[in-house]
């Protein structure tokens, strides 16, 4: 990461795009998470404007991790809203990292945030607010694991309630596979009231419910809890 830093501190900023499309790491399997870091630490909003303007997919993700730090903000963070249902993964990936990276700085604003948009009509922006808050490095407090797990709650009962047939959509799948994992994280970082609303989604007998409580429990954090 540090090779990273160093070369971009060494260019001018017209020439960040053509280093980014250079070691984005894609077309592959994996874009390049530490070069976005360092874009998302050093650039400025302009920048990041300019990177999603282009419309490519890594210089736009790399753009939205550096927005969300802003996220405060109500016209970024309605930006970064608009981007969680974006038809591209990496894109909706980069609002959860960088939401993350708000936490980092002021995890009360992004409890605020995940806590809205966990309410949100939209099964992505569920997603994006729950893969946000449940990343292990921001639940070191009982409050941040209780917002992850009311997250996690209010998503799941929100996905329960749709009907049969809107179940099959694409974005009610992602939702579900997020949620597959989210609830691990929450539950393990705050173990007591963690179980205890686990628990609760076992007792239903929705399928959707059912294979998420599944999905779960095969996740080592979760299993070794619950064999206890």
């Amino acid at each position: 990461m540090s090779d990273y830093r160093s070369a971009l501190t060494s260019l001018e900023p017209a020439a960040w795009p053509a280093y980014l499309d250079e070691h984005s790491g894609l077309p592959g399997p994996r874009g390049n998470l530490e070069l976005a870091t360092v874009v998302a630490d050093l650039g400025d909003r302009v920048l990041f404007d300019a990177l999603i303007a282009s419309g490519d997919e890594y210089r736009t993700f790399c753009g939205v991790v550096g927005l969300g730090r802003d996220a405060g903000d109500d016209r970024v963070r309605a930006r970064l809203r608009e981007f969680s249902t974006d038809a591209r993964w990496r894109v909706r990936e980069a609002v959860a990292i960088g939401l993350q990276r708000l936490g980092n700085i002021d995890l009360p604003s992004l409890e605020r945030i995940v806590l809205d948009w966990a309410a949100d009509p939209h099964p992505l922006v569920q997603r994006a607010a729950a893969a946000a808050i449940c990343e292990p490095r921001l639940l070191r407090t009982p409050a941040a694991a209780s917002t992850a797990i009311e997250v996690c709650r209010r998503a799941t009962a929100a996905l329960a309630a749709l009907p049969a047939d809107r179940r099959r959509a694409a974005d009610v799948r992602t939702l579900r596979q997020g949620l597959g994992y989210c609830w691990s994280v929450a539950v393990a970082a705050d173990p007591g009231p963690g179980l205890a609303a686990f628990a609760a989604l076992q007792d239903q007998r929705d399928p959707d419910v059912a294979w998420i409580v599944r999905e779960n429990l095969g996740k080592k954090r979760l299993a070794r809890l619950v064999e206890r």
